[in-house]
């Protein structure tokens, strides 16, 4: 999976369509992976001490690789990645601009 936490990435469908964020989490094994503000769902969470009433917590909830685009950040579009070596490190590179994240 080419996408790191902490990459700016756009939702190409659902709910939260054409927004973009940060991902905060990636889970190579599920293909999954959480982006911060987006894919938002309510929890209920229950009363911790007697007396205190439950709330609802907006969590958000992880979504398929499959559904997101990463967005370069020389040239703000969203694009797909490439791997190429510079010298005997291995860089990660926009196909649109050729410039390397």
């Amino acid at each position: 999976m080419n996408i790191r936490k902490g990459d700016t990435v756009k939702i190409l469908s659902g709910k939260d369509r054409g927004k973009s964020g940060a991902v905060l989490k990636v889970s190579p094994k599920d293909g999954m992976i959480t982006v911060s503000g987006l894919n938002m769902f309510k929890k209920r969470a229950r009363p911790k001490k007697q007396g205190e009433k439950g709330e609802t917590i907006s969590v958000s909830r992880p979504l398929s690789r499959a559904r997101v685009m990463f967005v370069c950040t020389s040239c703000k579009k969203a694009t797909r990645l490439g791997a190429r070596f510079e010298g005997t490190q291995k860089v990660r590179f926009c196909k649109k601009c050729q410039a390397a994240v």
